[in-house]
């Protein structure tokens, strides 16, 4: 029998966290999630709905604080979507996030391998070096941007976002004062005509380069030229500002075609001791520190393996991790699926002085591998959320490389793939590492590498 009921208030003891950070306990026998609770708290909470198996609450008081509870650092953070632990300590987010990397291969792939001390942030604020922002017009034409709050689609206004570089959360105002001095429509959910729908920030952290981008369901944007003029003349440090056109009603922030507007459409960056050209959609990781300090690990690995041979880096972007690896003496071939991503690891490759390690392809990455897995020593793979397609994990099955490195950004869908290739497969698993790439968040990610048996 049910002990709880929408509009209830209820004490919940809270002895765990969820995948996205939020407090999980018991009402009597019913499950309840609240967030900003976290495990070792007594709080009371009011009862919103029934989610499947269990109930969700909001936190109404706190009876009992955690010890590792601490003042949110963003004044926005109880009511943003774009951070969920600020009010947990950042040790003890490391320490949550590296048990939630074990509790998952535990439960969902059946292994229990020895998972390494997490790799934490020097610093969880100011981290991020790109930002997507949604847009919108309140009735009286005052532009709001911000993050969504928590299950919903309602904008959180804001001027600052402490987790941003400071370079970036410098232009957040500004540039948020000038589109409301213009009469540009905007229409983030495109059921209106359309217009500007997101804006998009990125920086390359070493060379200090910003790019802005605005992201627009059409180009009728009168002024724009003369705008992205003025903020040339005004930041020195902006090298272009770009148009991208995204006229779908989707959940796809950026569409296929972006437009340089004024300067250039990339910014220079510095990684693992190279140069790479950053466009304005594409792929980068946003804690450029973090990303890089995985290059050390992934080397000595492959070093450890075997002499240095050819290697396929799998959904290979522009070239992040494809590159350090043809600098350490591999012959490199990157497969990615998007054409523009592979131009310009093509052009990195180039700058750096690494074309004739390097060859990069467009293609669906399933397609790619099955035609040059087999003659491959190593295979590394970065994929999306979602984990590997099971066309990938079928061909790695069949032509399994002497080394698989596989670096991960959910742990279970990560736990998901090594049921089969470890569980049941031909691998065995070799280091287990975590990183925290997304301080204050309840993301992970996590390089596994992998032997061939025998």
């Amino acid at each position: 029998m049910t002990e709880v009921a929408v509009g209830e208030r209820c004490q919940v003891e809270i002895t765990d966290l969820s995948h996205d950070g939020q407090g999980i306990g018991r009402c009597g026998a019913a499950v309840v999630f609240v967030p900003g609770a976290l495990p070792g708290e007594r709080v009371l909470a009011l009862v919103l709905r029934r989610v499947r198996h269990h109930w969700s609450a909001r936190l109404d008081r706190i009876d009992q604080a955690s010890p590792y509870r601490q003042r949110e650092p963003c004044i926005l953070a109880s009511r943003c979507g774009g951070c969920s632990l600020q009010h947990l300590q950042q040790k003890a987010q490391e320490h949550w996030k590296r048990r939630s990397v074990i509790d998952a291969l535990e439960r969902l792939a059946g292994i229990s391998p020895a998972v390494e001390s997490m790799i934490g942030a020097p610093n969880g604020l100011g981290y991020r070096n790109r930002a997507i922002i949604p847009l919108e017009r309140d009735p009286l034409g005052r532009v709001r941007c911000g993050y969504y709050r928590r299950n919903s689609h309602q904008i959180v206004n804001l001027n600052h976002c402490p987790v941003l570089d400071d370079r970036l959360d410098a232009l957040v105002a500004p540039i948020k004062a000038d589109l409301a001095a213009t009469d540009w429509p905007i229409d983030r959910d495109c059921r209106h005509g359309g217009g500007l729908r997101h804006l998009s920030l990125r920086l390359g952290v070493r060379t200090g380069e910003l790019l802005i981008t605005l992201i627009s369901s059409h180009a009728a944007l009168p002024g724009l030229a003369e705008l992205a003029r003025v903020w040339l003349e005004r930041w020195p440090a902006l090298v272009g500002v770009c148009l991208n056109l995204q006229p779908l009603a989707t959940n796809l922030l950026m569409g296929s075609e972006t437009r340089v507007v004024a300067g250039r459409g990339y910014v220079n960056e510095e990684f693992a001791n190279l140069t790479y050209r950053i466009a304005a959609d594409a792929f980068f990781q946003v804690f450029t520190e973090q990303a890089e300090r995985v290059v050390p690990f992934l080397l000595r690995e492959l070093e450890q393996a075997q002499p240095a041979g050819f290697a396929i880096d799998a959904y290979c972007g522009q070239g992040t991790y494809s590159l350090p690896m043809a600098a350490a003496g591999w012959d490199v071939l990157g497969l990615e699926v998007s054409h523009r991503a592979v131009n310009l690891a093509q052009q990195n490759a180039r700058d750096n002085g690494l074309s004739d390690r390097c060859r990069f392809r467009s293609c669906d990455v399933a397609e790619g591998l099955a035609e040059s897995l087999p003659r491959a020593d190593l295979l590394f793979v970065d994929p999306p959320r979602r984990g590997l397609a099971q066309a990938v994990i079928q061909t790695v099955l069949q032509h399994p490389p002497r080394t698989l490195a596989y670096l991960s950004c959910d742990p279970a869908s990560l736990a998901r793939d090594l049921k089969e290739l470890v569980g049941s497969g031909p691998f065995s698993l070799v280091l287990v590492q975590p990183f925290d790439f997304f301080p204050h968040t309840s993301h992970v990610e996590t390089l596994v590498v992998l032997r061939r048996s025998g």
